[in-house]
């Protein structure tokens, strides 16, 4: 069922706002929306100022309108810095469009978050910076880039017990010390699942230690994508975080308190206030992703609605969608859905309940793509 604009309009005080980042594929439904008679000027002049910003940083003509218009989606890291500003402008236009459609400012919702790259495209649409923000990741692509040559995702996931943190990281820092390359988790995804960036041969060797170290049930499959490696300590072999940090001291904006929550990455709660957002956007460069405490955290806030901004959201839809169906497949032989919706709604029954019982409202939450809202209602 496709929500009406007068409906979205009542959800506003129970919706969160997911920001996608970067993946191997990012143009979307964008093509459609260049080309629609009613939404095209919007996406095409939020396109332009993306264009001409990514062009005066990287000093070489950038055009994102001609992109989309002829569907020339990513297909490896070469196009990773005009990728930045492709994903940010789609996800400003649409959310331009989400309020001329139900007439209120997306900031009325209760909270937002963004994952990797969309926590920068929130903090713009919150107008807590400005578009320059977006020069620091563009300008620092190519040495991003460059360390990725030799880096290899892995996605480390226990079918049995839950993941333990700490000797994750002991792996990783145990392999750094042999010298042959940098190892390190770049997200959190779930208590069972982590996402690892290692240099060279370090994704095989920490399999072979893993054997030893983690639970029966613990398995690690490479990606066969090339990935920025942002979000670990690789980045420091080329002082991506000091270099980020510098242009952030003189980039405009940070010191107003957030228009609504916004849920860190860095922290995996509402920590942005009007003194630290340089502090958490510098930390953002080298410091894991929390996704699991951003989604903990949204369903603790009691939003009933999730909206997911920007070109083919994936990774956040896929993560509540996983956990929706586990926790359907642990309840509903015994509790009906209504039942145990009704019950993590209870101040005095929560304050009671372990922590995490907030995860049962996963299978209620309702969950809107913008861009098939914006095309599929329109």
């Amino acid at each position: 069922m496709t929500l009406r604009p007068e409906q979205l309009r009542a959800f506003l005080p129970a919706t969160a706002f997911s920001f996608r980042g970067y993946n191997v594929t990012n143009l979307g439904r964008t093509p459609e929306l260049l080309a629609h008679s009613k939404f095209g000027p919007v996406v095409e002049r939020a396109l332009r100022q993306g264009s001409e910003l990514a062009s005066d940083t990287l000093n070489r003509r950038i055009d994102l309108v001609e992109r989309i218009r002829h569907g020339r989606e990513t297909h490896d890291l070469t196009t990773y810095a005009e990728d930045v500003a492709l994903i940010v402008s789609v996800e400003l236009a649409q959310l331009q469009l989400f309020e001329e459609c139900v007439g209120r400012p997306f900031t009325e919702g209760r909270l937002a978050f963004g994952y990797s790259l969309g926590e920068a495209g929130l903090l713009i649409a919150a107008k807590m910076f400005g578009t320059e923000l977006l020069r620091i990741p563009i300008a620092l692509a190519a040495d991003s880039v460059a360390l990725a040559h030799d880096t290899t995702m892995g996605v480390l996931f226990s079918r049995g017990a839950a993941l333990d943190a700490s000797v994750v990281n002991r792996l990783c820092s145990e392999i750094n010390q042999r010298g042959e390359g940098v190892i390190g988790v770049s997200t959190m995804l779930s208590p069972n699942c982590v996402l690892l960036l290692g240099q060279r041969e370090t994704v095989d060797v920490f399999r072979e230690h893993m054997k030893l170290n983690l639970p029966k049930g613990t398995t690690l499959r490479k990606n066969p994508h090339r990935w920025p490696p942002i979000h670990t300590s690789i980045t420091w072999q080329k002082a991506i975080p000091n270099r980020a940090a510098v242009m952030l001291q003189t980039t405009p904006g940070g010191s107003t308190a957030p228009p609504l929550a916004i849920v860190s990455g860095v922290t995996g709660k509402p920590s942005f206030s009007e003194h630290n957002a340089r502090e958490l956007m510098h930390r953002w460069v080298d410091h894991p992703q929390l996704l699991w405490e951003q989604v903990v955290h949204v369903l603790a806030s009691g939003v009933r609605l999730v909206i997911h901004v920007g070109p083919d959201p994936n990774l956040i839809p896929a993560t509540f969608k996983r956990l929706s169906e586990d926790v359907r497949g642990q309840l509903s032989a015994k509790f009906g859905l209504r039942v145990v919706s009704h019950m993590v709604r209870r101040p005095w029954l929560a304050q009671l309940l372990p922590a995490n019982a907030v995860l049962l409202r996963a299978p209620v939450v309702q969950h809107v793509n913008l861009e098939d809202w914006l095309l599929d209602a329109h």
